[in-house]
């Protein structure tokens, strides 16, 4: 099979190294791709939003796979427009991606299906939220409804935090309209969890436990990010509580996708608290996660491809995904001074030819 990856980070990295493994993979693609990747993927030169674009290099090479990466181009319909031509795609379609690009969308969608959450209050008035964050207590959490590659959620100790993360948002828009909506949570004081999953609209497996580390500075301080690194297993975690996330937050949350008529195939997770022994939801994620996918793809047993084409055809059930045993995965994300606010881009890295390591990729 020949198989197009869309996107161009580490996720897809991880994503394209794991494929090349397997049985069913004779030649990979990736767009827009980066120098890593080129040394087990052809790159091409298309953006992952450009869909119109994709499908037709996908139409004229004959690729029979498409693996979408980031979460943009499924908010902007990249699966349903593929599906429109016939085209095999891995990953959740516009209306269901809406659980991950609209933070409120999310947030009522659990409260219609009794989803433990934080309670939250949803605003598209900048003096409206401003006035709400000078009356109630400390910390809030604010955050940008759409996508900011998770960037746009700022837990604020002081009233002037709040503020600035408002004025942030909906008037500077320094998230573009994804954060003309903004929405304000309570804070949950606990420990977080992330549990990714497969799912073909009706069967739900988890994968291996992870834990990403978001603050951008040592110690867990600074603002948040897209995550600066990640360990898998989490050690924090054990197959109990893991059999209950499946219960009462993976499973609802699938079947309640399904009653609304919007299925969700693909790689789904929620981002949890874990407080006095009961879970809160605080996002989905729609998507592979980034920098989640590189430790929890290297111990994964089973053919990928393989487990993507039971999802594909609705028989993941039939799929036997087997784990590594004793054994462990780290990612580290650097980058450039000021991240995730203002920063440089397309600095030059040096040192790569001194990674020497089989088992470490840069």
């Amino acid at each position: 099979m020949k198989i197009l990856v869309i996107g161009g980070g580490g996720r897809e990295h991880a994503l394209g190294w794991k494929l090349s493994q397997s049985r069913f993979v004779e030649k990979i693609y990736c767009a827009p791709g980066n120098a890593g990747i080129a040394k087990l993927a052809e790159c091409v030169n298309i953006q992952d939003t450009d869909i119109r674009n994709l499908a037709s290099f996908v139409e004229k090479t004959g690729v029979d796979f498409t693996v979408v990466g980031p979460e943009a181009p499924l908010s902007e319909g990249i699966v349903d427009y593929f599906n429109s031509r016939k085209l095999n795609t891995f990953g959740p379609g516009q209306k269901a991606a809406q659980i991950e690009s609209s933070k409120i969308f999310a947030k009522e969608f659990m409260n219609e299906f009794n989803i433990p959450t934080a309670s939250f209050v949803s605003f598209d008035n900048a003096e409206d939220a401003i006035r709400f964050v000078e009356n109630h207590k400390l910390p809030l959490v604010i955050k940008a409804d759409g996508l900011a590659a998770g960037k746009g959620t700022v837990v604020a100790e002081s009233v002037e935090e709040a503020k600035d993360a408002i004025r942030r948002s909906m008037i500077e828009r320094a998230w573009g309209e994804a954060g003309r909506r903004i929405l304000i949570e309570e804070f949950i004081p606990g420990r977080e969890v992330s549990v990714l999953a497969f799912t073909d609209g009706k069967t739900v497996v988890p994968m291996v436990t992870s834990t990403d580390y978001k603050r951008a500075f040592d110690g867990g301080a600074g603002p948040n990010t897209g995550g600066m690194g990640t360990i898998s297993p989490n050690p924090n975690m054990d197959e109990r509580l893991i059999q209950r996330i499946q219960e009462e937050i993976l499973q609802p949350t699938i079947d309640g996708l399904r009653y609304r008529g919007t299925p969700f195939k693909g790689v789904i997770y929620p981002g949890l608290m874990i407080v006095d022994g009961q879970f809160k939801v605080l996002e989905y994620n729609c998507r592979f996660g980034d920098p989640e996918t590189q430790v929890v793809l290297p111990l994964l047993e089973t053919d990928l491809m393989e487990i993507m084409l039971h999802i594909h055809h609705d028989k993941l059930d039939e799929a036997d995904i087997v784990w590594k045993e004793n054994m462990s995965a780290m990612c580290v994300v650097m980058a450039s001074g000021g991240y995730p606010k203002r920063y440089k881009k397309g600095a030059e890295i040096s040192g790569l030819d001194d990674v020497n390591d089989d088992q470490t990729y840069v």
